[in-house]
């Protein structure tokens, strides 16, 4: 007892010590009281300052782009207090306003569109076979347009489910595989629905596990004729594998509890999320049915649906658990299409958005949801500006960086944190400030280290390039340590996580700078760049490496699509 009172004493000593030195610092001849009175306190060099075209060549472009980027960040705030404002509104799985009578549900087709699946493609079947629902009014397509191994495992995992077996009565379950990829999903879907039985569809993808009681949980909300979709939340399988994983689920529940959250509840224009939702077949038809003419046939079909009446719901109590990304190229690879493809819509219907009769505010908020994707190339413009205007800015004086800068740093890059600090603070409010560790590496990840490979999907969608539709793979990991078999669906790299490495080092090379020059100000901004682009870039170049040194014989596999970016 005596021993651990006095190193209790000793580490108490040793602490108030390194306090009273660092207050020293504060105070001292060299420390933050010197640092305040040479730049910002010193009136030596006031007024000696002289704009330049230089200065304006630069800094008219570099505040465009951040009061432009500050509405996107304003718009994060208006969600939230949607979201809150409009509470009252929330849709309940458990409070229908209406019900079908009993004995009389309607009859639901289940598709599953799977691509190159065949290590999820069992535990999906297995999952929507096992749904709570009478096999009276129930059938399953499985919609296969696979390339590889996954055609002859799914075909059998369907005749097995088929013919049932123990534990397993036979399932109203069929297997039908395209020789082509004409339209991707949206094709394989439409194509589906030529054969389907049901008066609602529900979709699930390969890497989806639904609950048993989901389709139940669901089906009444039809009841009401005006509904024409109803989406569920996504929850995620695999969110603590990795530290990846982690904030790619921080991500996603930002935008299910959110953005879904706060337009739903404020009668706005939402989207279905091409999966974990069911769909009234009338709907589908009437808006126009699959079109596959950008790379989110969902949101397209989402939007011209809306666009002709159809109401749409969100149960935000009602999970649907997924599995995340395990590799950075592949969650590149999935943001990357959401983005082209968000771009894409916005092409394509925002101009008949504005048309509409639809109210002003609904206008408004479509325009922010297919439009926000244009930050990313406005971040690269702000990454070649801000040294530069750092530079010019500190030489101007403090008071206008306090005036100016400061709140349009406020509205475009913190709102990122509040958003999904609330998010989470809704979904776990006795354990949400855990993840408070993991909001710079959000804030790195989401908005910066993603810029280059979402920059270019956006000027690809822009400039009407068209590219074929790649899945995310899934490997069906959920535990930390698990291995994966993301060999056999990696893809070589190109030279984009080059490209973000050497960003990185630019950034790296500013807060040198900054700090060699006592702007410290700065300093921890341009560290969230130095971090996004490095983490980006190393991850992408080194995952997988370690696993071909174990196995060095393992052939690579090389798909007939592009995977990695």
């Amino acid at each position: 007892m005596g021993t651990r009172t006095f190193r209790g004493a000793t580490i108490l000593q040793f602490s108030l010590q390194t306090l009273t030195s660092q207050l020293g610092l504060l105070v001292g001849p060299k420390g933050f009281g010197h640092y305040w009175k040479t730049h910002y306190a010193d009136k030596t060099f006031e007024h000696l300052y002289r704009w330049n075209a230089f200065d304006t060549a630069m800094l008219i472009p570099y505040f465009i782009v951040m009061i432009i980027l500050a509405f996107y960040g304003i718009h994060r705030y208006q969600l939230v207090w949607l979201y809150f404002k409009n509470k009252k509104n929330a849709a309940k799985w458990s409070e229908p306003p209406m019900r079908f009578a009993e004995g009389q549900l309607p009859f639901v087709t289940v598709q599953l569109p799977i691509f190159n699946e065949q290590f999820v493609i069992e535990r999906l079947i297995e999952a929507v076979c096992s749904l709570d629902y009478p096999r009276d009014r129930f059938e399953v397509q499985v919609l296969d347009d696979s390339t590889d191994e996954t055609t002859g495992v799914a075909r059998e995992i369907v005749e097995r489910y088929a013919r049932g077996f123990v534990g397993m009565a036979p399932q109203p379950i069929v297997y039908l595989h395209r020789s082509n990829r004409h339209g991707y999903k949206a094709g394989a879907l439409d194509k589906g629905l030529d054969v389907a039985r049901g008066e609602f569809v529900a979709i699930f993808d390969a890497d989806f596990v639904p609950p048993r009681q989901w389709v139940m949980q669901v089906i009444h909300h039809f009841a009401q004729p005006e509904i024409g979709m109803v989406q569920t939340r996504w929850t995620h399988l695999n969110r603590n594998y990795s530290f990846l994983t982690q904030v790619e689920a921080i991500l996603l529940d930002g935008h299910f509890v959110l953005e879904h959250g706060g337009r739903s509840r404020a009668g706005v224009f939402f989207n279905f999320n091409g999966t974990a939702g069911m769909w009234r077949r009338e709907t589908i038809s009437t808006a126009g049915g699959w079109q596959h003419d950008t790379l989110t046939e969902d949101t397209d079909l989402s939007y011209r649906a809306q666009l002709v009446g159809w109401q749409f719901k969100y149960l935000q109590d009602v999970e649907c658990p997924a599995e995340l990304p395990i590799e950075m190229t592949a969650f590149k690879t999935q943001q990357a299409r959401w983005a082209k493809g968000l771009i894409q819509t916005g092409k394509k219907i925002l101009p008949r958005v504005l048309k509409s009769d639809a109210p002003w505010h609904t206008k408004l908020e479509a325009w922010y949801h297919l439009t926000a994707n244009i930050s990313y190339p406005l971040m690269i413009v702000l990454s070649v500006l801000l040294m530069p205007a750092m530079i010019i800015r500190s030489w101007q004086g403090y008071i206008q960086m306090l005036l100016i800068d400061f709140p349009l740093f406020i509205a475009s890059t913190m709102s990122v944190s509040t958003f999904y600090m609330v998010s989470q603070k809704e979904l776990y409010p006795k354990s949400w400030y855990k993840s408070i560790i993991y909001v710079p590496f959000v804030m790195a990840l989401g908005g910066v280290g993603l810029t280059i490979t979402n920059t270019k999907a956006v000027m690809e969608a822009l400039l009407g390039v068209k590219s074929a539709f790649a899945r995310t793979p899934k490997y069906s990991v959920k535990k930390k340590g698990e291995k994966s078999q993301a060999k056999v669906y990696r893809k070589r790299l190109g030279v984009i996580p080059w490209i973000e490495m050497a960003i990185g080092c630019y950034f790296a090379w500013t807060v040198y700078y900054a700090i060699s020059t006592e702007n410290f100000f700065t300093v921890p901004f341009l560290v969230l760049f130095v971090f996004g682009y490095w983490y980006t870039g190393l991850l992408s170049l080194l995952q997988g490496r370690f696993e071909r040194s174990r196995d060095p014989d393992q052939e690579m596999h090389e798909k007939p699509y592009p995977v990695g970016i």
